[in-house]
């Protein structure tokens, strides 16, 4: 720095305050510095920030997938909200592997993270206690954590399930079927309450062979999909729990289709739960319940740049609400 100030002709503050990009520098004399940043190819010493400052302008998320549509919008509103921070961020994804996620968190704390943003997938976070007595600002995002006293931010899920069941109720239905993932995660397990919740308000019943929950797998979605849309007496309405289901379920219900021999099979209404790319130009295109990562990430964010400022701040949970958007697949009416 200090041979940046001599050949600039300012003072060491003035080279600190062009550096880091504080105020109270006049246009020339922060080209001049910077002229001679580039002459002398200076580069800032981010360990001797640390050592002042105390933190190490990092912050960690882990994902529970990084190639999930859902968390892209997610991961980038938190990548923006940090680089106002200037802070820089690092993914990771736990593949919801409770003990990966367990190892990738202990090893972003080892490289002293200032925080970390989970999306959980184990059932017990009291790992992080220590760590987080030790000054890292820890939110949760999407699923509340477990053991553990901490910010959450999440969707509405139960609400948005139950929104979306309800419509499905008022274009006529009264045998509706639902396809979610495992009901041990948290999101999971609120869709599936909001659509019983939905049914029980309207006095319908549930059918134990309406409901069907496990892997996301396709084949699987695949065969509970067919089955509730066969036998005496079929769904005639189904809602997926979330977009990977609800993809599966939409190339079913094309072939489904395609192949009914002499009249064609009657169509079936369907609300997924997530949006998901090109879900509008499918005919019909598909109406879901969205919700918006962006905003869960940004909220999120925030919440963890005001607890490293506040340390003492209390842990609160941030509910976000979700949008049903109608496009055509949930308004077909029963056959009949």
């Amino acid at each position: 720095m200090k041979d940046v100030a001599s050949r600039a002709g300012v003072g060491l503050k003035t080279v600190s305050r062009v550096v880091n990009g504080e105020p109270g520098v006049t246009s020339e004399t922060r080209r001049r510095v910077q002229d001679a940043i580039e002459a002398l190819g200076f580069r800032r010493n981010d360990s001797a920030r640390v050592l002042r400052k105390g933190r190490t302008a990092t912050v960690g998320l882990i994902l529970e997938d990084l190639a999930d549509p859902f968390y892209g919008p997610l991961s980038r509103a938190v990548e923006e909200v940090a680089r106002a921070h200037d802070t820089l961020l690092i993914n990771g994804s736990s593949a919801q592997d409770p003990l990966r996620e367990r190892e990738l968190a202990l090893a972003l704390c080892a490289r002293r993270v200032d925080g970390l943003l989970v999306v959980p997938a184990g059932t017990d976070h009291t790992y992080l206690e220590p760590e987080m007595r030790a000054g890292i600002a820890t939110v949760f995002v999407d699923r509340p954590a477990r053991g553990v006293e901490a910010d959450t931010v999440l969707s509405d899920n139960h609400g948005g399930a139950r929104s979306g069941v309800a419509h499905l109720i008022a274009h006529g239905h009264r045998r509706i079927g639902y396809i979610g993932d495992v009901t041990g995660i948290h999101t999971a397990a609120e869709r599936l309450r909001g659509y019983r919740s939905a049914m029980a308000q309207a006095g319908l019943p549930v059918r134990p062979g309406w409901v069907s929950v496990g892997s996301t797998a396709p084949e699987r979605v695949r065969r509970e999909a067919e089955r509730m849309l066969g036998g005496s007496e079929p769904v005639t309405a189904l809602l997926t729990g979330n977009n990977r289901v609800t993809v599966t379920v939409v190339r079913v219900l094309a072939e489904r289709e395609g192949r009914a021999p002499g009249a064609p099979a009657a169509p079936v209404a369907l609300v997924g739960f997530d949006d998901f790319e090109l879900a509008d130009l499918l005919r019909p295109a598909v109406t879901v319940v969205a919700q918006d990562p962006a905003g869960i990430g940004r909220v999120a964010a925030r919440r963890l740049f005001a607890r490293l400022d506040q340390p003492g701040l209390v842990p609160t949970v941030v509910e976000l609400t979700t949008r049903l958007v109608v496009r055509g697949s949930g308004e077909l009416p029963p056959a009949g």
